[in-house]
């Protein structure tokens, strides 16, 4: 076997089957021997991986790993005290000051940075989230043991039994509160491995030193059980995602990272689980209520999450009534930092003139920045999600019907949420029928979330952009998070074949 010890620049690297990419100079002068060069195989991204982020992300999933041989001796009885001592330790004022302190640091570097700091903030909130979702984790059932199917032959008997997938691979933006969220795979007897976007690892780090690795050694959990990689560098997630002993690699944040992310996981032969773009769609229809259509917009703006209303479609029968009250909602949704609006084209005649010819103070995460209220946007570009800071931003679609509406959610959206405003319950039914979406309502969308809808704090919610999920659904959950094992108990010594 050949190792790769140098790279020249303009060598040519083949992937895809028949395609090729040429090393830039730029990349051939960073690499050095011991590091490793990924190739993404849908788009030809070179992805250097240095030796000291290799070398991180490696023994993370190797501690992750040893500890997942040593989780089946685990009672239940110990998670479940992990859980109330992770919990009681974020409760304590002594443990939070300095989670506390080091969150303001994360988030005043990253302001400095002109980064986005919505969902860095570690609010009182937030730490109550983390700590109800810990307690849920602490009470909710396992899967681990669970017979599934039992299969009696005369003499024998095939059981089906639920039991730990292995070591969680978990990559996520800057939100602390997933940080919690993802130790609910240890519910089930699993392990965890995680990588956080720089912007948050200062958190990361004290939530780690102060909280979670003291819950894990009182409750007697093995070392490594959930192990942060601890790297700023995002090729620390490419490799932590290209290693073999992960059993499921999981992946939230921007959708070029996390499509990136999967594939390098794909390519290892891993199964993954992502959730890289957001943004919901409410639809109505001909028979929608003006009022119940005005609240479910403005409840879905009340702060930008991937559940957020992106997208509104409005019947044109219906748009001259419906037109002004989705402005009134967004207005409403804005009254502190102002609102933006993009049209599609073709739609611009059912809005008032002057939203187009005033300007807005648009609070963006470099700044405050002075913008046209309203612009124009071509119907191809309705898939992108706005990543907006304070200032509720939206796209406004006026359409010939639900159908059409249905057909530019399914050829555009990122095939994530959508909500149908109505008062005929057989137009529901279509819409759910025809819809591409994951999660199908009737109102407002923010109700999209696993510990909100479902009682369970989620991993991730999986849209469908690559194709329905296979034998789960779309709220990922620490307890989804299992394999099916087989077991024969024979009562016979004479059964043969």
């Amino acid at each position: 076997m050949t190792v790769l010890k140098e790279l020249t620049a303009a060598m040519p690297i083949f992937y895809g089957g028949n395609r090729v990419k040429r090393v830039p100079e730029e990349l051939a002068a960073r690499f050095a021997a011991g590091d490793r060069l990924l190739v993404v195989p849908e788009t030809g991204d070179l992805l250097h991986i240095p030796a000291r982020e290799h070398q991180v992300a490696t023994e993370a999933v190797g501690q992750a790993f040893a500890a997942f041989q040593g989780m089946g001796e685990v009672p239940d009885s110990q998670i479940s005290r992990f859980y109330d001592l992770f919990a009681v330790r974020l409760e304590a004022e002594e443990t939070w000051e300095p989670i506390a302190q080091a969150n303001e640091v994360d988030v005043a570097r990253a302001r400095a940075r002109g980064r986005s700091t919505t969902r860095l903030i570690a609010s009182d909130k937030m730490r109550r989230d983390m700590i109800a979702g810990l307690r849920a984790w602490r009470d909710a059932p396992t899967r681990r043991g669970q017979v599934v199917e039992r299969l009696v032959h005369d003499g024998w008997a095939v059981e089906q039994v639920a039991d730990a997938l292995g070591v969680v691979g978990f990559v996520f933006e800057g939100r602390p509160n997933v940080f919690a969220d993802a130790t609910g795979v240890l519910r089930g007897g699993n392990t965890v491995v995680f990588r956080i976007g720089a912007d948050a690892l200062g958190t990361a780090r004290a939530i780690v030193e102060h909280a979670l690795a003291p819950a894990l050694e009182a409750a007697g959990l093995p070392p490594g059980a959930a192990t942060l990689v601890d790297s700023a560098e995002r090729a620390a997630g490419w490799a932590l995602f290209s290693d073999p002993r992960l059993s499921l690699a999981v992946a939230r944040g921007s959708g070029r990272a996390v499509e990136q992310l999967g594939s390098v996981a794909r390519h290892a032969g891993i199964p993954v689980s992502l959730h890289g773009t957001g943004g919901a769609w409410i639809v109505a229809d001909a028979t929608a209520d003006a009022d119940k259509f005005e609240k479910a917009v403005y409840h879905s703006l009340d702060r930008k999450v991937c559940n957020t209303l992106n997208v509104c479609c409005i019947p044109q029968e219906r748009a001259g009534e419906l037109v002004p009250r989705f402005l009134t909602a967004l207005e409403r949704a804005g009254e502190r930092h102002g609102c933006k609006l993009h049209v599609v084209s073709g739609s611009e005649s059912h809005v008032p003139r002057e939203w187009f010819s005033s300007q807005a103070t648009v609070r963006r995460a470099h700044g405050d920045v002075t913008e046209p209220r309203a612009e124009m946007l071509p119907v191809e570009k309705l898939g992108h999600e706005w990543e907006w800071e304070e200032t509720p931003e939206v796209t406004l679609a006026v359409v010939t019907g639900m159908a059409e509406a249905v057909k530019l959610f399914n050829d555009y959206a990122p095939q994530f949420i959508a909500s149908l405003i109505t008062e005929n319950a057989d137009n529901f039914t279509r819409f759910y029928e025809a819809v591409n979406a994951p999660f199908v309502g009737n109102g407002f969308t923010r109700w999209v979330d696993g510990q909100y809808a479902l009682g369970r704090p989620e991993l991730g919610l999986s849209n469908w952009q690559a194709g329905r999920l296979f034998a789960r659904g779309a709220v990922l959950s620490g307890d989804g998070i299992y394999t099916v094992r087989t077991r024969v108990v024979q009562s016979d010594p004479d059964v043969h074949r």
